[in-house]
């Protein structure tokens, strides 16, 4: 089973970071920053450190398991993060120079419903989810 860890990164600002994905052929979408669990991890929480620096150049406080999506043979496990300072401009992952990806672009999205459900995120259950938080109020608590 594939294991993937995702940061809902909070930021001091109450918006959430999102990397909207634009690729030919496909309309865009929005996507979680995060990704696979490598066998040098120590742990599923520095694995998502490391993706975090990797795909944004941020350091992310994590306050808790948030959410798991087991489809299959993947697991996606999302943390609730808080995140300080990032610089997108200085990422490092790899998938962003592998040709033929399409644009990632980061995004900070405001911490509302409407917010929320104006762009397609997927996985659409934690569109749901993230949603559902945000109406009771959850996510802004975490701050």
């Amino acid at each position: 089973m594939q294991h993937r860890v995702r940061a809902v990164l909070l930021t001091p600002s109450n918006t959430m970071l999102l990397i909207k994905r634009i690729r030919p052929g496909i309309d865009p979408y929005w996507v979680i920053v995060g990704g696979k669990i490598e066998p040098t991890d120590a742990s599923p929480e520095e694995a998502l450190r490391r993706e975090v620096r990797e795909e944004i150049a941020g350091e992310v406080e994590i306050v808790s398991l948030f959410h798991t999506i087991e489809t299959g043979d993947e697991r996606q496990d999302f943390y609730l993060a808080t995140i300080e300072k990032w610089s997108f401009e200085d990422r490092t992952g790899p998938e962003f120079s592998e040709e033929g990806r399409g644009e990632y672009l980061l995004e900070e999205i405001p911490l509302t419903a409407e917010a929320i459900s104006a762009i397609n995120l997927l996985p659409q259950e934690i569109a749901v989810v993230l949603r559902e938080a945000v109406e009771r109020g959850e996510l802004l608590a975490t701050r």
